[in-house]
């Protein structure tokens, strides 16, 4: 009994300082947010290159995935935690002092490194240290609180923006991060009775049949494009263009802004226990749960892309609550993977799957930039006309991720019921 409490405590302070580096993931990654028209005006750029910051970081974000999922098989979570808190504090520390574009672009690859290393090592943590009905009420925790990182970069940063300015305001960013690296260096454990735990040596044949056999199974597929689907429009919205949509598009002042992002966040963290609740009930409603809230959340978006003139504060805190709940419903496609995937490639199989939403969100990114450029007279701030083209390019990728989400919650019920030892029929 004694043991066993031992064990528990242990896995709660593990989880508790692995969370605090995920949050600290997702403040730097949110931290240009409510930055964006002031690094527009601090580097001279345009909306396109504007853009550019967000997405380079989506690049770098979903770019190493497959390479951290390897490795973290390889090498174990806790050296990978320790790095990526010291790349994003070196990113961000860099960002507050570069006074140039390329510069900065530079201190955002960096941060978006960082950042790479980090979820999918809390998400192996959680599989290790809890068991095993607890692990998707635990990651949905894990992301929804994680986001709390995220109201830290609305409000608070622009209140900092406002009184340190810009330097003084990224280097307190920067700060923290020395202090989430000494925690992980003092607490994380790899495993139980371990701090290292390290996995099989890659080698090119092994990471070749790793992925082949991650990606071969249709049930990661149909994790990858959850995740793809549903994340993208929250993540937009709150690494870059919620806060120019909403005062530019929306004709809101920067306060109320800021607090409509922090209401997006504040959903999420409310969303995420309650999606865990009914998963766990209705396992086999996961998916049609899943294409209800993608189908939400291109309802809101609609009537206010159609409302005439600026939206109401009522509409658009409706929107902001809905697509709130995409992010944790796109932790849903990590259950997939977790079941679907043997314990010598979950990392690979975890890679995969958190690829899907940050690439939509790339796409996404780089999309708006074009569009708003396109459709905004050079010279001039963007207009509400402007934004409601731009805004209306995440119908195409939701109308391609419904479509890959029926063809693969098809195939993964075919699979399982011909090879029912791979898995459960939980979509």
């Amino acid at each position: 009994m004694l043991l066993r409490r031992d064990r528990q405590g242990s896995a709660a302070l593990i989880w508790a300082v692995a969370l605090a580096a995920y949050l600290l993931a997702v403040f730097h990654r949110s931290s240009l947010a409510v930055a964006g028209l002031e690094a527009a005006d601090r580097f001279g750029i345009s909306a396109a290159q504007l853009a550019t910051f967000t997405t380079v970081q989506l690049i770098v974000y979903a770019g190493l995935q497959i390479p951290v999922g390897l490795a973290l098989d390889r090498f174990g979570p806790r050296r990978l935690l320790v790095i990526g808190a010291v790349v994003m504090t070196i990113g961000q520390a860099c960002f507050a002092y570069v006074d140039s574009y390329p510069a900065a672009v530079a201190a955002r690859v960096l941060v978006g490194a960082g950042d790479a290393l980090t979820f999918t090592c809390v998400l192996r943590l959680i599989a290790t240290w809890f068991a095993g009905p607890r692990v998707p009420l635990m990651t949905q925790l894990t992301g929804a609180t994680g986001q709390v990182g995220a109201i830290a970069a609305a409000l608070p940063m622009t209140w900092a923006f406002r009184h340190w300015g810009w330097t003084n305001a990224y280097l307190t960013a920067a700060g923290l991060g020395v202090l989430v690296t000494v925690l992980v260096l003092l607490v994380i454990r790899d495993a139980p009775g371990t701090w290292r735990r390290p996995g099989p040596a890659i080698s090119v044949a092994s990471v070749r049949f790793s992925l082949a056999e991650s990606w071969r199974h249709p049930g990661t597929r149909l994790g990858f494009w959850t995740h793809f689907t549903t994340q993208f429009s929250g993540t937009t919205l709150a690494l870059l263009w919620g806060y120019p949509f909403f005062v530019r598009g929306e004709g809101r002042t920067s306060e109320q802004a800021g607090l409509l992002l922090t209401l997006l966040v504040v959903a999420l963290v409310i969303a995420g226990p309650v999606l865990a609740l009914i998963t766990s009930r209705h396992p086999y409603r996961r998916s049609d749960l899943v294409m209800g809230i993608v189908v939400a959340m291109a309802a809101a978006w609609g009537v206010v892309l159609a409302w005439p003139g600026d939206a109401p504060t009522w509409l658009l805190v409706a929107l902001v609550v809905v697509v709130g709940i995409g992010a944790p419903a796109s932790v849903i496609g990590f259950e997939y993977g977790r079941e679907f995937n043997p314990d010598v490639r979950l990392g690979a199989a975890i890679g995969i799957i958190n690829q899907g939403g940050f690439l939509a969100s790339l796409l996404l990114v780089v999309a708006i930039g074009l569009i708003l450029d396109w459709r905004t007279p050079s010279g001039s701030d963007y207009t509400s006309e402007a934004f409601r083209w731009a805004m209306s390019a995440q119908y195409v990728l939701w109308a391609l991720g419904l479509a890959n989400i029926w063809r693969a919650r098809r195939r993964t019920r075919k699979h399982v019921a011909a090879v029912p030892e791979t898995g459960t029929a939980a979509t």
